[in-house]
């Protein structure tokens, strides 16, 4: 499956920011995987509804939301505990800044409290 036919699939479903097959270097072939950027959310949502489990050029595709690279635990020492952690935002680990429909961006996201009624 080539990027314009992973973009095309998607662009079904809603608007596709980017699309990346998977390459190995060594042998030039993909990898098997590849990720889609879309930037609605409930177009991503409707996209993985529809996508996951389809059968396309012999294999079924596995559609799922992309997770954050877990942290290596050698990567970096812990921090002090004088020094506050950085909080990182999801969106700009998974998909950069959260789009209105229309492109333009939207303001940071508000804490939610769920509580269960009395």
């Amino acid at each position: 499956m080539s990027r314009e036919e992973l973009q095309a699939l998607f662009e079904a479903h809603g608007r596709v920011q980017s699309c990346t097959i998977v390459m190995d270097s060594v042998t030039g072939g993909s990898k098997g995987f590849g990720f889609a950027n879309m930037p609605v959310p409930h177009e991503a949502k409707a996209a993985i509804r529809a996508l996951n489990n389809l059968e396309l050029h012999g294999s079924r595709l596995r559609v799922k939301k992309a997770e954050a690279p877990a942290k290596a635990a050698t990567a970096q020492p812990e921090p002090a505990a004088e020094q506050p952690q950085a909080q990182v935002d999801a969106d700009a680990v998974v998909g950069g800044p959260r789009l209105k429909k229309d492109g333009t961006p939207l303001g940071p996201r508000k804490s939610r409290v769920f509580r269960k009624p009395d």
